[in-house]
């Protein structure tokens, strides 16, 4: 693994939603007037007759992409992940999930990330909204070459897919030979004793913690849960069966996202603890990346001292 150089996972998607676009002419990307920042001005620039601009109106791009998606096309809907997971809300629920489309809706700027944007623009309620709604799959890479693949994967499967990216820069953590498959958890580090299941901007968080823990011989198993809907049911029960003690951690409300989904397994399952570290269940601020984290409790220390507030 490496985690010296550090890119913006928006960056992977733009890199490979214009390679998509050169090998399939159905790949569309449906642009909020907001290319630059979400990276898909070069997409726009090599395949405009693939590229439509509505302006800034998040709902009609929604609208767009639904009807292209009726003649075969794959359209992305690019655009912030505040406006394209909740002012997008009703047309995401009406006009591509509820006829199961074909539609991605591709956002930058997730979580806590816009950082001295301010609350507004942080996203900290979308993957738990969209994750309510029949049909959609929901996708939060870990770092820049994982947005790639998962960006590729998700233009290959059939069916409404909300992929969040970052806007800050992020630890590269994995290597050109990484395989990932929605719905299914990439096992970062195998380990006994108590096991961190995260996702996006918090996966290098977790490995950070787990080689701290390591040290004084904790042994903890590390998984980015890349997709959180469909959960990996499967992976989430062995951790529950085999360790019994969980922390989740995202860059997300603690409610609705990562972590309330794998306490709906553990829940059903009658057994385990989970311990839940994300955002507050408050709105952000004006304020950098890492201290937004901090303030939330998101942080290697804080992981470290939760692990150890286990019975180990």
């Amino acid at each position: 693994m490496m985690e010296m150089t550090r890119k913006a996972t928006r960056e992977g998607f733009g890199e490979e939603i214009l390679a998509l676009g050169k090998q399939n002419q159905d790949i569309y990307v449906v642009d909020a007037d907001i290319a630059k920042s979400c990276k898909s001005t070069a997409f726009g620039t090599a395949y405009p007759k693939q590229h439509i601009n509505v302006g800034i109106a998040e709902q009609n791009a929604a609208g767009v992409a639904a009807g292209l998606a009726t003649t075969g096309k794959t359209p992305f809907v690019v655009t912030y992940a505040v406006f394209g997971s909740l002012r997008m809300c009703e047309m995401i629920r009406q006009e591509i999930c509820y006829p199961n489309l074909n539609v991605k809706i591709a956002c930058s700027h997730g979580g806590v990330t816009p950082a001295n944007d301010g609350a507004s623009h942080q996203a900290i309620e979308d993957m738990g909204v969209l994750r309510t709604i029949p049909n959609m799959t929901v996708i939060m890479p870990a770092d820049y070459v994982s947005a790639k693949k998962l960006t590729a994967a998700a233009a290959d499967m059939y069916g409404p897919c909300y992929i969040r990216f970052t806007r800050d820069a992020i630890p590269v953590i994995y290597d050109e030979s990484a395989e990932f498959k929605i719905g299914k958890a990439h096992l970062v580090k195998d380990g006994s004793d108590v096991a961190i299941i995260a996702n996006g901007d918090t996966v290098h968080l977790a490995i950070q913690a787990a080689e701290a823990l390591a040290r004084e011989g904790i042994s903890a198993k590390v998984l980015d849960m890349h997709t959180i809907k469909p959960l990996d049911v499967a992976a989430v029960s062995d951790c529950i069966e085999n360790i019994g003690k969980i922390i989740t951690v995202e860059d997300h409300n603690i409610l609705n996202g990562l972590g309330s989904a794998v306490c709906e397994v553990a829940a059903e399952m009658g057994k385990g603890q989970v311990k839940r570290i994300g955002i507050r269940d408050k709105f952000g601020e004006s304020a950098p990346y890492e201290r937004l984290l901090a303030k939330n409790g998101i942080t290697v220390e804080d992981l470290v001292a939760t692990a150890k507030s286990f019975d180990l």
